[in-house]
């Protein structure tokens, strides 16, 4: 205990702490999906009113080049690992390999060794057979839907409820459907707050808990309460630009109800808000790069904005997975500073772990605890490479075919884009000059550093031989409940006390 404790003071730039059952907050971890970096009003972005995210950005700690995966599967499971998507399977969305493998010891299950209650609230999307669901991984509490987002079903496992729409989905509730009132965002921030005052019941010495909010918006289809979409159809917004930025302005009035709630309830002193997005964002709801959306009230044309970046979700340069990073912990963090060292998903779990010391599991974690940063961003940090391989070869196709397509390799300094473009982010973070030409010795190390990290990856592609399932489990269990007990409407309990 004493070691553990003088271990906590020793990071106390960052985290203030005087022993380790206080190094133990309750942690809080919203991921949107498809939003990207640039969906945020203190982002620069021109006509997106997020007034909550903005707030918990000023109030935050924020990794300015936080690094995800292309798409979301790859993204969520290296949330829950600690190490690369490929190295747990994970090589699409779809098609049985976006199933994590279930030799991995995953960050609920990492985290209740130190006793924590843990909660899902939205998107899995990382296996929707039965051993794979997060009830059983480790998750005490799950509201889920099932497949990539709602509605959606595949020639496969990979599907959600029959017929879902945004609006009243049924959901998956601790592994029996519920009939839910009101729309996605709302039902699952409106879940995870219930859960958080059950669970914490006014008593800020309660048992600890992680709480996974991960909408399933502002993916695609592109819609929104009407209340969000109306301000952006009067500026001049098609229906999908107006449903992809509503959304987005509904996740943020949900961000604000719930740091209310813990304003509220004196939570936020011991809770650890961490916001993020899972990939680059998605092009289909906020317009062509080359096409102007509409025009502002001034009449000056609107114009696709992502932050100057290149690329978008499905991308392996730098917009395609930059997203933002914050953590707000009040008392504990350094509000308002910007740490620029590159940082990833895969460091998520080994940060956490720190934090609440908790052992990481055995061959298993690469990425790194952010602390020492978190304490000093000018702390010693050895340079390192990040990986981007976007997947998707067709299934049955021998992966070897598609080892040196769609890749990246990313340091401090440069980012390489397979086959042959390599640029400096530091000079040139929009990637307009390629330098590949004056540095083949970068390039050269970066190869091969890749092919390193390709000979460890391939024996761990688990799911390349899979076969398609003939069953879609949530179709199929949602069908043997409707007609041995039905479904249930859902009602939250602990928020409205």
């Amino acid at each position: 205990m004493f070691t553990r404790s003088l271990l906590f003071l020793l990071v106390s730039g960052f985290w203030s702490l005087a022993s380790a059952a206080e190094s133990r907050p309750n942690i809080i971890l919203i991921m949107t999906d498809d939003q990207g970096f640039a969906p945020v009003g203190k982002h620069g972005h021109p006509w997106l009113r997020t007034p909550n995210m903005d707030a918990l950005h000023e109030k935050s700690t924020r990794f300015t080049r936080f690094l995800v995966s292309p798409t979301c599967a790859p993204t969520r499971s290296a949330i829950m690992t600690g190490r690369h998507p490929l190295k747990n399977g994970v090589t699409h969305t779809i098609l049985e390999r976006e199933r994590m493998t279930l030799d991995a010891t995953i960050l609920p299950q990492v985290l209740k060794t130190v006793g924590y209650t843990t909660g899902i609230f939205g998107k899995w999307h990382l296996g929707d057979e039965d051993a794979y669901q997060p009830r059983n991984r480790g998750f005490d509490e799950e509201f889920i839907h099932g497949g990539g987002g709602i509605g959606q079903a595949y020639k496969c496992s990979c599907a959600d409820a029959p017929g879902n729409k945004y609006f009243n989905p049924v959901l998956r509730h601790n592994g029996k459907f519920v009939k839910t009132e009101g729309f996605c965002t709302d039902l699952f921030f409106e879940a995870a707050t219930d859960w958080i005052l059950q669970k914490t019941n006014g008593d800020s010495n309660a048992r600890p808990f992680f709480a996974y909010i991960t909408t399933n918006a502002p993916h695609s289809p592109f819609v929104a309460p009407p209340a969000n979409t109306e301000h952006f159809k009067k500026l001049g917004f098609g229906a999908q630009e107006a449903g992809f930025y509503g959304m987005i302005e509904n996740i943020d009035e949900n961000i604000g109800r719930l740091i209310a709630t813990l304003e509220e309830r004196k939570l936020l002193e011991n809770t650890l808000v961490i916001f993020m997005s899972d990939n680059g964002m998605t092009g289909g709801g906020s317009g062509n790069q080359n096409k102007p959306l509409g025009k502002q009230p001034d009449g000056t044309p609107m114009n696709f904005y992502n932050a100057d970046l290149k690329g978008l979700k499905n991308s392996t340069d730098e917009g395609g997975v930059r997203v933002p990073f914050f953590m707000r912990w009040d008392g504990h963090s350094n509000p308002g500073r910007d740490i620029d060292t590159i940082a990833a998903h895969l460091d998520i779990l080994p940060t956490l772990a720190d934090l609440t010391g908790a052992k990481l599991p055995e061959n298993q974690v690469e990425g790194r605890s952010l602390l020492p940063l978190l304490k000093d961003p000018k702390s010693p940090w050895k340079d390192r490479f990040l990986f981007t391989h976007i997947g998707r070869w067709p299934t049955g196709e021998d992966p070897e075919r598609s080892k040196f397509k769609n890749y990246a390799v990313r340091n401090q300094r440069y980012r390489f884009v397979a086959p042959d473009k390599l640029y400096d982010m530091e000079k040139d973070p929009s990637q307009t000059t390629n330098v590949a030409a004056a540095h083949p010795d970068i390039i050269s190390s970066m190869t091969t550093a890749y092919e390193q990290f390709w000979s460890e990856a391939r024996p761990l592609m688990v799911n390349e031989d899979a076969p398609m399932s003939k069953v879609q489990p949530f179709h199929a269990d949602y069908y043997k409940q409707e007609k041995e007990e039905g479904i249930p409407l859902w009602k939250p309990i602990g928020i409205k006390q």
